[in-house]
C-alpha cells in the first residue's frame, strides 16, 4: 500500500523523508535501519546530521544494514558505498561502528558472505528500508529480470545503471560492473519502506511502480504487495502521474 507525498522542491522532500526516520530512531529501544546511497537520500542524511548536532538525538541503539556495495574497488575508496555512508552520515552521529552492517564486497567467497548478510538482515527485523529508484526500476541493485525471491546476491549491472552513476566517477569506465546487493526478499521483510525519487528520469519508473503490472521485469512493481510503503517525490519525479 502506497502513502504518496509530492513536493516542489528536493528540500521538502528531504525534510519528510528525516521526519519518517527520526521519528523510528527517537523511539527508547534498538531500532534497525535499512539505508540507501545514490543522490537521493542525501538530504536525508544532512538533516539527520544537524539534529543530532542540535538536539542530541542519539543513534547509539541504532543498527544499520545498507543495501548494496560495488564490487572491484578498493577499500577506502572515495565511491564506495561505505565511504558515501561515513561521509554523510557515519561519521558524524554516535552510532556504535559495531553496529555498522554492509554487504562483504572484497571476500574470497563472495556468494557465502551474501546469503549470510541475507540472513542477517531477515533476522535484524529491519524497522524502515530507505530506498531510491533506478530509472529502470531496479531498487537496490536488483535489475531488471531479477526473481522476486531473490536474497543478497552478486549482480551484474546494466548499462543503464552504470551510466546513472557514471556522474559519480570520472568515466564510465571507471565504473564497477559488479555489485552486493540485498535481494528483493530482504526489502520486501522491512516493516516499514521510505522511498525516494527526484527528478523526471524518476517519473517512468515512479508511474510503473505504482500503476503497473507487477512483474519481474520492473523490479519496482513488487512494493504494490508490501503493506507500508511511504513514497516521498518531487514535482518532476510525479509528472507522470494523475493528479
Amino acid at each position: 500500500m502506497f502513502k504518496i507525498h509530492v513536493y516542489k522542491s528536493v528540500d521538502e522532500v528531504s525534510q519528510k523523508a528525516f521526519e519518517i526516520v527520526k521519528k523510528i530512531v527517537d523511539v527508547d529501544h534498538p531500532v534497525t535501519l535499512g539505508l540507501a546511497t545514490g543522490s537521493s537520500p542525501v538530504g536525508m542524511y544532512a538533516r539527520l546530521v544537524e539534529d543530532h548536532e542540535k538536539n542530541g538525538t542519539s543513534y547509539k541503539q541504532v543498527s544499520s544494514y545498507n543495501l548494496d556495495e560495488y564490487v572491484g574497488l578498493p577499500k577506502g575508496h572515495l565511491q564506495s558505498y561505505l565511504s558515501f555512508m561515513n561521509e554523510n552520515l557515519f561519521d558524524y552521529v554516535d552510532i556504535p561502528r559495531q553496529n555498522i552492517h554492509m554487504p562483504s564486497a572484497h571476500s574470497d567467497d563472495l556468494k557465502k558472505d551474501a546469503q549470510e548478510y541475507s540472513k542477517a538482515v531477515l533476522a535484524a527485523h529491519v524497522d524502515v528500508q530507505v530506498l531510491g529508484i533506478g530509472s529502470n526500476g531496479h531498487i537496490g541493485f536488483n535489475e531488471p529480470g531479477t526473481p522476486f525471491d531473490s536474497i543478497t546476491h552478486v549482480v551484474a549491472l546494466k548499462e543503464e545503471t552504470r551510466q546513472d552513476n557514471a556522474r559519480f566517477f570520472n568515466s564510465i569506465d571507471e565504473v564497477p560492473e559488479y555489485a552486493v546487493s540485498m535481494g528483493i526478499t530482504e526489502i520486501m521483510a522491512a516493516k516499514k519502506i521510505v522511498l525516494i525519487a527526484i527528478g523526471n528520469k524518476k517519473a517512468l519508473a515512479v508511474k510503473e511502480m505504482i500503476h503497473g503490472k507487477i512483474r519481474e521485469e520492473v523490479p519496482c512493481t513488487i512494493l504494490q504487495k508490501h503493506p507500508d510503503v511511504v513514497l516521498i517525490l518531487d514535482k518532476e519525479a510525479a509528472s507522470l502521474l494523475d493528479d
